[in-house]
């Protein structure tokens, strides 16, 4: 496995740059990792969250009339086939594979980061998260820890911690993985 980030360092990259970046390297899953934050500072734990399917609808329409005039392969179908019909359909049905693909990333990540903290909820949320909108890419937002409460704060900044945390979400990707072995890319 290979890792890439979408940045290195404390600034601002737009939500359709951090998915064009993933799919310009051909990125088998994208992962968008956080620290949350809340106004009652006793609120802690993990979540994952995925992307709804309410928004999926409006995602794959948004995606389709951006590219509506390019040939893209999803699923090695190019949607540049002069049916606009059949393309969204071809479209929507990409992007429920990919939802129910980050369903089962998200399970696994819950499952390895349940063992490091506690979680904030015992399954993946779903939600309209702008990032997560990438019809061909299984998507998940991982929120770390609270970084409003101190003790998960306090946590956070420990690098013993934050190995911990890694290494327990690389463990939900390899068993992802174990399971839905990513396609050969050329």
């Amino acid at each position: 496995m290979r890792a890439l980030l979408t940045r290195d360092d404390d600034y601002f990259v737009p939500l359709p740059t951090r998915v064009a970046k993933a799919r310009a390297v051909k990125a088998d899953l994208f992962i968008s990792i956080h620290a949350d934050a809340f106004g009652n500072r006793d609120v802690r734990g993990s979540s994952v969250f995925a992307l709804s399917e309410r928004g999926a609808t409006s995602a794959a329409a948004r995606w389709l009339a951006q590219n509506e005039n390019r040939a893209d392969l999803i699923g090695g179908v190019n949607l540049d086939i002069g049916d606009p019909i059949l393309a969204r359909t071809l479209l929507d049905l990409s992007q429920t594979a990919s939802i129910n693909d980050s369903l089962k990333l998200g399970r696994f990540m819950l499952e390895e980061i349940g063992e490091v903290n506690a979680l904030h909820k015992n399954y993946v949320e779903q939600a309209g998260f702008a990032v997560l909108k990438a019809p061909d890419v299984p998507s998940i937002l991982v929120e770390t820890a609270f970084i409003s409460n101190p003790d998960e704060e306090k946590r956070l900044r420990d690098n013993g911690y934050q190995q911990r945390l890694a290494d327990s979400m690389l463990g939900g990707i390899r068993r992802y993985f174990a399971q839905n072995p990513p396609l050969a890319r050329s």
